[in-house]
């Protein structure tokens, strides 16, 4: 398996402003909710800090001259205090998950739409459990930002200054002996905010190899347990598993130490106003409600630097999961439509390559100088052995990747000044591994366009040999379809590719055919449906079958990234070379098998 193991990208110092100016960006649209949501902090707050003070004022002015009308006052303020704090706790939380569900949805929306306009060399370098990791649960760190109340801190920060105030208004003394502390949890709660970063990047990075590990593995599970890989195969996760908790273990190793130090430098705040506080009220400087109302503010005061740990934590963690979101989302995207792309019209199903150079690395060219023209209508098989860059001449023909040297052109026009979209529409794709994704088979063939009318799909299967069986399944168009098509076979998903290509029509037809064996009855369908499939389009064609080159107008046989010979079945063979030692090599049994066949009657769905 691919060594997962290499450290990602190493990013440059963070900027947390500048991260959360991007994240705003998401905000804006619902700013009036959020701007609401905010609004109710302050009256949370004063209905919070109110309550001590009510505390205070009963115990020294109503308690100590027995003034039970005054308390019972006193008394429905507090209770009116606290229900308004619990409800401004209530409508603020809510408002802010609602923004946050809302947002977070956008940036996973954005995430998606752009790795969708991604060049293919950039999923060559990007596991699949990397970008997974991207869209879930990086945004999920961003969602538990939200949710563990990380948006409060300014809040937080503003409410430790009102308790130090009014600690202050109270009593200066009492206020500086009580917050004696401070300094040095200032000094810690900064050791802590430095150390924390780079273990939460340690943290987004490592599940992220994990995922990537996990999506290889799972995709390649069959080779896994055919060559008896699973103990090293467990082994390596195993490693990367524990290099996760390691760093999970640091973190909490930090967290740990930041909260109990919090927890003591409350208790001994505590002491320390016991102590001054209640020498100051034996000598009666001070009355007990003021000690008892400093208690609160204390243990008020303390409750945000306590969550400052976990609030700091999740706030590192999302920090560091929107660097790489926002670093993903700053890939550009190197292969779309010029600002003055064109659509030829009328099309003509006509490609020509000249003089193409194409390289994957630098210094290492798969293509070299390769040229050739195809006629709109013409059949073109392109054959060479493994490694000759066959399956890259048709990507680059799609535009998956740019070409370094020379031009290619559909329809007379370079297909780096066409539309993109317009393009890719225009050429139909059957690749050898032919993909379907999960849901029904009326959805794969029609790609999720439910314009397309039923009546349409129904005739692009029966003419692609695919609807015989079909129609035999119980739900029929409505049968649902396993993740990538396991529930087929390998012959059945090859008929829904090329019924998909009909279904959208397109002038022409690239075709990677299959190396697997299927039984002679579905060959006999799949050829069929081929030349069906071929009939009046521009066709280029990796070619495995026999009957497929023989069928070809033109072979063009690529060696080593070069195009060495072009002509037909019959006039390469009279050559005698690359391609007759080809046909040698791979062909001279199946045209013996063939021979066979062609005696037996044919059987079409």
């Amino acid at each position: 398996m691919a060594d997962l193991s290499h450290p990602e990208e190493i990013l440059g110092k963070a900027y947390d402003l500048r991260l959360i100016r991007r994240l705003w960006k998401f905000i804006t649209p619902y700013k009036r909710l959020f701007w609401f949501a905010m609004l109710l902090l302050p009256l949370q707050q004063a209905f919070g800090l109110a309550q001590p003070y009510l505390m205070k004022v009963g115990i020294d002015q109503y308690i100590a001259q027995r003034d039970l009308g005054g308390l019972q006052t006193v008394g429905l303020l507090f209770l009116g205090a606290l229900a308004g704090e619990t409800v401004m706790v209530f409508f603020h939380y809510y408002l802010t998950m609602a923004v946050a569900q809302r947002c977070l949805a956008d940036l996973r929306a954005e995430i998606f739409s752009h790795v969708q306009k991604l060049p293919m060399s950039y999923f060559d370098r990007n596991p699949v459990g990397r970008l997974v990791t991207r869209t879930t649960t990086d945004v999920d760190v961003l969602q538990e930002m939200f949710s563990s109340g990380v948006m409060t801190l300014i809040s937080d920060f503003l409410m430790v200054v009102w308790i130090v105030g009014i600690m202050f208004y109270l009593h200066v003394e009492l206020a500086l002996v009580s917050l004696a502390l401070i300094p040095p949890m200032a000094f810690a709660i900064n050791f802590f905010r430095v150390k924390a970063r780079h273990t939460y990047r340690q943290i987004r990075e490592r599940i992220a190899r994990i995922n990537a590990y996990l999506g290889e593995a799972i995709s390649g599970m069959a080779v896994i347990q055919l060559f008896a890989r699973e103990e090293k195969t467990y082994r390596e996760f195993d490693e990367l598993n524990a290099d996760h908790r390691d760093a999970y273990h640091l973190s909490n190793v930090y967290e740990a130490a930041l909260y109990s130090m919090v927890e003591a430098a409350g208790s001994v705040s505590v002491a320390l106003l016991l102590w001054y506080g209640g020498g100051e009220v034996l000598h009666g400087v001070i009355g007990i409600g003021t000690v008892v109302a400093f208690k609160e503010y204390i243990h008020r005061f303390f409750v945000p630097l306590r969550d400052f740990s976990q609030k700091y934590a999740v706030m590192q963690s999302a920090m560091s999961s929107a660097e790489r979101i926002f670093q993903l989302l700053d890939t550009p995207v190197t292969i779309d439509s010029s600002k003055n792309a064109v659509v030829p019209k009328p099309f003509r199903g006509e490609v020509a390559f000249d003089n193409v150079w194409f390289h994957y690395k630098a210094d290492d060219p798969v293509l070299k100088g390769v040229s050739f023209r195809i006629a709109p209508g013409e059949k073109i098989a392109l054959v060479g052995a493994t490694g000759s860059g066959k399956t890259t001449t048709i990507k680059l023909l799609n535009r998956f990747y740019d070409i370094q040297k020379g031009s290619i052109k559909v329809s007379g026009v370079d297909v780096r000044d066409w539309d993109l979209q317009a393009l890719r529409r225009h050429i139909g794709v059957v690749l050898q591994d032919v993909f379907l994704f999960s849901g029904d088979i009326r959805t794969n063939l029609a790609l999720g366009d439910r314009s397309v009318p039923i009546e349409r799909i129904e005739k692009a299967a029966h003419f692609a040999n695919a609807d015989s069986f079909i129609r035999r399944l119980p739900e029929g168009f409505g049968a649902q379809v396993r993740e990538r098509g396991s529930n087929f076979s390998g012959g059945q998903r090859q008929l829904l590719a090329l019924a998909r290509v009909l279904v959208f029509q397109p002038e022409i037809l690239v075709m990677d055919e299959a190396t697997s064996s299927v039984d002679t009855e579905t060959e006999a369908l799949i050829q069929d449906a081929l030349e069906r499939v071929m009939r009046d389009r521009t066709c280029l064609l990796i070619a495995h079958r026999l009957s497929t080159i023989r069928n070809a107008d033109r072979i063009i046989v690529l060696h080593h990234g070069e195009v060495r010979e072009i002509g037909s079945h019959a006039e390469l063979m009279e050559k005698q070379g690359i391609y007759h030692r080809l046909y040698q090599l791979q062909y001279e049994r199946e045209e013996l098998k063939l021979a066979v066949q062609e005696t037996e009657p044919k059987v079409y769905g």
